[in-house]
């Protein structure tokens, strides 16, 4: 807890694609395993010039991801059908949570995870930089 923010930050062209998306009045969410508390710690801290409509951690009534619980339940509050919505996401998990949730699974091969894995779990697109995501 009093390290949270070490060495932390938002990977390049992150916040241009942010900003691309706010410029198309995109809707946007954070849903994330971590802790709900840090999760919203983070996003306010780190995301904080630009607005999500829903944050979503670990213990927010949902179960964790791959379970699309709290996929759907962010669709519902945006009024979307599951189908309207790009999952952006660096790890299998998140592209198994998109599958399931029958939502659009794009692969951030800027994260941490690899190519094949992100393939494997069911990446329907994979973005080698956030700026790719625009022109989805």
């Amino acid at each position: 807890a009093a390290n949270w923010a070490v060495k932390t930050r938002a990977y390049a062209g992150v916040a241009e694609m942010l900003d691309g998306l706010d410029r198309r009045s995109v809707r946007m969410a954070v849903l994330s395993n971590k802790p709900h508390v840090f999760t919203v710690q983070c996003v306010d801290e780190f995301l904080r010039g630009w607005r999500f409509d829903v944050v979503l951690g670990s213990g927010g009534g949902f179960p964790n991801k791959p379970d699309p619980a709290a996929a759907l339940h962010i669709a519902k509050v945006l009024k979307l059908d599951p189908g309207q919505c790009a999952y952006v996401g660096d790890t299998g998990t998140d592209m198994q949570t998109a599958t399931a949730a029958g939502m659009f699974a794009a692969g951030a091969l800027w994260g941490y995870r690899t190519r094949e894995e992100l393939v494997e779990a069911g990446a329907k697109v994979l973005l080698g930089s956030p700026s790719e995501l625009l022109a989805l």
